[in-house]
């Protein structure tokens, strides 16, 4: 009985927990006719699956609200299932989503273009197309930056030789291409960062799907995880499904052992790690520390450890006024860096917005996350939690969620791997749809 309640629970968030952080918050969705509002203006910087959900949701709310979404790419490439690219289970055209949907049906101004600089004290935004928008509110979704130079020998241009891919995309071609050209029994490395990144399980599913690829056509090759903790997200259920799926295909070695690494030499494909002798790769997927994007940082959301501090239950910077920080970037209690919890976040933020500027109080929110990982095309595994504020800070509800549990059937774990895929495309119908 514990198992099936727990399933029903990953369904029920596979399906429609994308909407769930509202239910609590007692708030009506207000039809939307398409047309722009002529009420409060409110810009969003930023269309992943934060910015995205909360242009569309704060029309729902309340479509009076004038809503502009700026975003640098005509499309929003995932970086969830950007892991089945890189193992040949998908292309890249079923993780690019339109933004077409929020311009059409739900009276969202999308305008291609970049934000430069904001300006708190004023309450506009610069962009690089020219010109400035005027706010009333201000919400930023930037997703994450990297640390180029917290580590010897790293700089933008080493991704052109070890990719990261941790911004879905052409690294993803980059690193997927070096895959399929490389010969076998060669050798992989990933090198996940400390935490805190972007999605925690994301690399150890990497490593799964891109054996899943070596195992059929390039068996005799290897990948060694080279990682800068000592434990990770799934570790155990990863671990089991390796010794059953890939036995003596895939490596972990944790920082204390001598995964973390000091010194990157990418000309020669070539990690020094602080215990140990140099490794040498084919490939390398170096996946460097991190930080919130780079337009917070000129903004003054940032702390001084690069990420922006909120008032967890409306979003509100604790820095800056009439600005919002949502997702990767923002400091959100025991929630994880994930596109569920960017996509929870944004609905209360939006409701939070739409209070505020209707004068009426905020009901106390909630939030969820889950995520998937597929370890092979037919065997997937979960985390999902229901969070809520305590004393200002998001805690996890105990006993709300849980992880898979481990040693149970096969079919079990193809459940969960079609689960997975209903997950994704509710949460892409959800933010961009």
């Amino acid at each position: 009985m514990i198992k099936l309640s727990r399933r029903k629970f990953i369904r029920l968030l596979g399906a429609t927990g994308t909407v769930s952080a509202l239910g609590t918050l007692g708030v009506t969705l207000g039809g939307c006719s398409g047309k722009p509002g002529a009420g409060p203006r409110v810009v969003v910087v930023g269309g992943g699956f934060g910015g995205a959900t909360c242009a569309k949701y704060l029309r729902r709310f309340n479509p009076s609200i004038q809503v502009t979404l700026v975003e640098r790419n005509a499309s929003f490439v995932t970086c969830p299932f950007s892991n089945t690219v890189l193992g040949g289970l998908q292309d890249m055209d079923s993780i690019q989503h339109s933004y077409d949907a929020l311009r059409m049906q739900h009276g969202v101004k999308v305008l291609q273009d970049q934000v430069t600089a904001i300006d708190p004290a004023g309450n506009r935004v610069t962009l690089q197309g020219g010109g400035e928008l005027e706010y009333d509110r201000l919400v930023v979704s930037p997703g994450i930056d990297f640390r180029w130079d917290s580590i010897e020998g790293l700089d933008e241009s080493t991704s052109d030789t070890i990719p990261h891919a941790w911004k879905a995309g052409p690294q993803t071609i980059t690193l997927r291409s070096q895959l399929e050209t490389m010969a076998d029994g060669g050798v992989v490395i990933i090198a996940p960062p400390d935490n805190p990144f972007r999605c925690p399980p994301g690399p150890y599913e990497r490593a799964s799907l891109i054996v899943n690829y070596l195992k059929t056509y390039k068996p005799r090759s290897k990948l060694l995880i080279l990682d800068a903790k000592d434990k990770f997200s799934k570790q155990g259920l990863f671990m089991q499904a390796w010794e059953q799926l890939y036995p003596g295909m895939i490596e972990w070695v944790k920082g204390s052992d001598g995964g973390k690494i000091y010194r990157v030499d990418a000309a020669n494909r070539t990690l020094h790690p602080e215990i140990g002798d140099p490794v040498t790769a084919d490939v390398i997927n170096f996946i460097p520390p991190q930080q919130a994007g780079a337009i917070v940082h000129a903004a003054g959301l940032v702390n001084a450890d690069g990420w922006c501090p909120v008032d967890q239950r409306t979003f509100a910077s604790t820095l800056q006024p009439n600005i919002h920080v949502i997702g990767d970037a923002s400091i959100a209690g025991k929630m994880p860096k994930s596109g569920f919890a960017a996509n929870s976040q944004a609905k209360v933020c939006a409701a939070a917005i739409v209070s505020e500027l209707g004068g009426t109080a905020m009901p106390d929110p909630s939030y969820v996350n889950t995520c998937y990982s597929l370890v092979a095309p037919d065997y997937g595994i979960s985390v999902a939690a229901v969070y809520r504020l305590q004393d200002g800070k998001i805690v996890k509800v105990e006993g709300s969620g849980g992880v898979s549990p481990m040693d149970v059937p096969a079919e079990y774990r193809r459940d969960e791997a079609r689960y997975a895929r209903g997950w994704y495309q509710s949460i892409t119908q959800d933010a961009f749809g």
